[in-house]
């Protein structure tokens, strides 16, 4: 079956996006989370066990400390404070130890840490607490990234004059989890423990009370951790840490039998004694089963959603010589691999190893837990997608042999410019395999813009000035420039009779041709670029080593400057305008100037700027009407964009009514933009706007790249412009106030519509202006084919390595504050990719029909 090369990605990429979802659900471990407490309300808290008839205690005991104070240090190693170099970095802090007022543990930071202690003032003559601790360790080489013992194990010293023992009474440090500080500080303040917390009390802290008091705080510490098991186990009965607890508190139960009956014989110190250990031994059993099933991954699940990803990716480098052909065509064996031996023989195998390993798993498996049927068509999947590899690999080998014996034409060279593309491809991919560079990415996407735009200034300059023997001549079919009236995009397989086989398939005009401003604008417009480019890094600090540092979006969006923020935000508006309208029909650019009126009213109603007759923002609402006011404008020029595309399938003829349906649904996402940015940003769209206007018209079309080339830098640009709008691989970057623009209430599905197109406006308005240039600048009905495979691909790319590096890197000490983060935002990508490979492949479907 023969399919187009747009068609084939985006089908390509639909199955990536289930994928990664299923690698993603496997990925992430199911929440141990206890479903009988709030936030806001807590259970009373449980009592004593039963002795009898007799009254036994209900409340919670007294609190042991008044304040707390937390003195957290980055990456504070145990031996810094233990041994001997402690005494020699930390003298005053060994001296507390060795005071006696003091505890000293070795805190192990598990993974991945899931509790955080509620810490409150109930003011009582009662001591203070100071806790000094490390948040982890280092190596010895200073980093803190992997999971080495060095890097897990800090410091953990609890001080306190409520702490009594001996001078010179010095314990070696226990080793406790980081995860522990949340119950015994909440049971030290007299607070619940939090519902969801996985630790244990550090028991030395409570020593010195009375033993019916320390006796009741691990009672009540048992108690929350076994809820916590029987809410997340089904199995809870048969775990080693409920039968240990249900024995305690029997023991508990006779101890305050005798207890009550004033038995203060040596049976009640001996019993005490044995509930004590036996608690003890309970809640450190208990605190491992839940630490477990916390850390715990879905193999399964992700393994199945890693191998359709990769499978997917294979198929789309083994199509790379068909799908950017002259035809943008490529034979897909569709339906010989589903009659083929070898597809149900893998299917087969699958099948039976499914039903091993779902009924061989002691834990859930989200992928067992789907129907038979649905499993069954994934196999099925995987298994047609791995057949139709295995044949396209047999027909490129024969290809090879066939192309060997008769060559048709020259081998031909790579290009700088297609170096540069791969070379940064790939060092992009490999980068994100280090924390530090997935925490700074956008350093990355800026550097890889900026050599683009280099790389561009030296070959605008080679063509205009350079003009010796060695030059290509031009082809007959991009004779004219800037200044022809014709389609200025030529086919990247349409080949030139020269003598340098690395030419042929480049077509560079003559720059001789220009106007005199024209050619000087084509040989500025690099670096007009590289300027607008750093100063929209000087807008938003992102990341994490510079977002601290003061940058012009806090400078604009304090109260101080309201005034200056007003102004910028009106020029910017005027700006979308101008460039935004050259290109629409009469009633889209009445509709986008009121729109755009709009939203300066909209950011007026809610106080981020102000008229000019205003004097302060005391009025203040929440816009809702002048945000649906733009809303409506939004979608009356999507509408007309989509009514012009429909039109123009009827008539065939008129080209120009498709090129001004697509600029329109280009200028209403605009417009959408414009609402949901935050005013500060808004010249981040505009600079956007006024980069790619240089580019159409003073880099591509003078250079006559062709669409896997433009395609791979709109996809740079989007992605540079993600970060430019102050968004990172933090999910703390994600402005979700956008979500509720126009809204009264909040509902589920505009808000994350709204909130993920305002996170990825960048990615989606370079996209989008890449299928409108296209569909423009050449009547070649293979460039919407081109540019969606080649789309399809760099995206695949990524997102493809990543999920095999956060699988072998799933121990690492930052897989939750760093890698995870960023595969949520890369499964976004992903999903957001196949929504635009879509449309570029509907957009091609039209071109070709018309």
């Amino acid at each position: 079956m023969r399919l187009g090369s747009g068609t084939f990605a985006a089908c390509c990429v639909v199955i990536q996006v289930l994928g990664v979802a299923l690698f993603l659900r496997g990925f992430f471990p199911a929440p141990v989370r206890s479903s009988s407490r709030t936030e806001h309300q807590a259970e009373p808290p449980a009592p004593e066990p039963s002795a009898g008839d007799r009254s036994n205690w209900t409340k919670l005991p007294p609190p042991l400390f008044r304040k707390v104070v937390i003195m957290l240090i980055d990456g504070l190693r145990d031996d810094f404070v233990f041994g001997s170099k402690g005494v020699k970095f930390m003298p005053y802090t060994t001296y507390l130890v060795e005071k006696g007022a003091s505890h000293s543990f070795v805190a192990e930071a598990k993974l991945p840490t899931v509790t955080m202690p509620r810490i409150k003032e109930r003011e009582t003559l009662v001591p203070n607490l100071l806790v000094l601790c490390g948040d982890h360790g280092m190596s010895e080489a200073g980093g803190h990234g992997a999971s080495s013992v060095e890097e897990l194990n800090t410091a953990l010293i609890l001080i306190s004059s409520a702490f009594e023992r001996k001078p010179g009474d010095i314990r070696r440090p226990k080793h406790v989890q980081q995860t522990d500080l949340a119950a015994t500080l909440a049971i030290g303040l007299g607070l619940p423990i939090p519902g969801n917390s996985v630790g244990s009390l550090l028991f030395p802290t409570v020593e010195g009370r009375p033993v019916r008091e320390q006796l009741r705080f691990l009672h009540l510490n048992a108690v929350q951790l076994s809820k916590l098991l029987q809410e997340n186990v089904p199995s809870y009965t048969k775990e080693p840490g409920f039968e240990q607890f249900k024995m305690s508190e029997r023991l508990h139960g006779n101890w305050i039998r005798l207890y009550l009956e004033e038995n203060n014989s040596e049976v009640l110190f001996n019993l005490g004694a044995k509930v004590r250990r036996q608690y003890l031994e309970a809640l450190r059993t208990l605190s491992l089963s839940l630490s477990r099933q916390v850390a715990q991954y879905d193999i399964y699940s992700m393994l199945v959603g890693t191998v359709m990803v990769l499978e997917v990716l294979v198929l789309l480098l083994i199509s790379i010589p068909q799908a950017l052909s002259s035809k943008a065509e490529l034979e897909v064996p569709l339906w010989s691999p589903v009659f083929s031996l070898l597809f149900y023989l893998v299917f087969l195998v699958l099948s039976a190893l499914h039903v091993i390993v779902c009924t061989s798993a002691e834990s859930s498996c989200y992928f067992c837990g789907l129907s038979w049927l649905t499993a069954g068509g994934v196999m099925a999947l995987i298994s047609a997608l791995l057949c139709a590899v295995v044949s396209a690999l047999a027909k490129v080998f024969a290809d090879g042999r066939l192309l060997r014996k008769n060559p048709a034409h020259p081998k031909a060279r790579w290009s700088e410019l297609d170096v540069l593309i791969l070379l940064g491809t790939l060092g992009h991919v490999l980068s994100l395999g280090a924390s530090s560079f997935v925490e700074e990415e956008h350093q990355t996407w800026y550097f890889l813009i900026n050599t683009l735009c280099l790389a561009l200034c030296h070959e605008l300059y080679r063509n205009c000035f350079l003009r010796d023997d060695c030059e290509p001549q031009p082809c007959s079919h991009v004779e004219q420039g800037l200044v022809s009236s014709e389609p200025a995009l030529s086919d990247g397989n349409i080949h030139c009779n020269v003598s340098e086989p690395h030419r042929v398939s480049k077509s560079p005009t003559s720059l001789d041709t220009l106007r005199g401003y024209e050619k000087w604008m084509v040989l500025a417009s690099p670096w007009v670029i590289l300027t607008c480019c750093r100063l929209l890094r000087s807008l938003n600090q992102t990341g994490v080593q510079w977002a601290h540092r003061p940058d012009l979006g806090h400078w604009l969006t304090s109260s101080d400057h309201k005034a200056e923020l007003s102004v910028l935000a009106a020029l910017s508006l005027l700006m979308i305008f101008v460039l935004v309208q050259r290109r629409c029909s009469l009633t889209s650019k009445v509709a986008m100037a009121l729109g755009l009126l709009g939203v300066y009213c909209y950011r007026a109603a809610i106080g981020n700027v102000l008229f000019p007759w205003q004097r302060d923002s005391k009025d203040i609402s929440k816009g809702v009407i002048e945000a649906r006011f733009v809303h409506v404008f939004v979608l009356g020029i999507l509408f007309t964009g989509t009514k012009d595309l429909l039109k123009s399938q009827v008539i065939a003829a008129d080209f120009t009514i498709k090129t001004v349906g697509l600029w329109e649904i280009y200028s209403g996402l605009v417009l959408l933009a414009a609402l949901l940015f935050r005013p500060h940003n808004l010249p981040v769209l505009v600079l956007s706007l006024l980069i790619q206007t240089l580019m159409t018209k003073f880099i591509w079309k003078p250079l006559r790249h062709d669409a896997a080339e433009i395609t791979i830098m709109h996809y740079w640009f989007g992605q540079a412009f993600f970060y430019f709008q102050g968004n990172s691989n933090n999910i703390a970057t994600v402005d979700v106030s956008a979500g509720f623009v126009g809204l009264d209430t909040y509902m589920e599905v505009p808000a994350a519509f709204l909130t993920a197109f305002a996170t990825f406006a960048g990615p989606v308005l370079w996209a989008s202006h890449l299928v409108s240039f296209l569909s423009t600048e050449t009547h070649s009905g293979s460039a919407l084919s081109h540019a969606c495979f080649c789309y399809a691909l760099t995206c695949s790319f990524p997102v493809s390595a990543y999920i095999i590096l956060v699988t072998s890197l799933r121990h690492h000490l930052f897989i939750w504050s760093v890698f995870s983060p960023k595969l949520l935002y890369e499964g976004m990508h992903v999903l957001i990719t196949a929504a635009i490979c879509v449309f570029f492949t509907a957009m091609d479907q039209t071109n070709t029909k018309s």
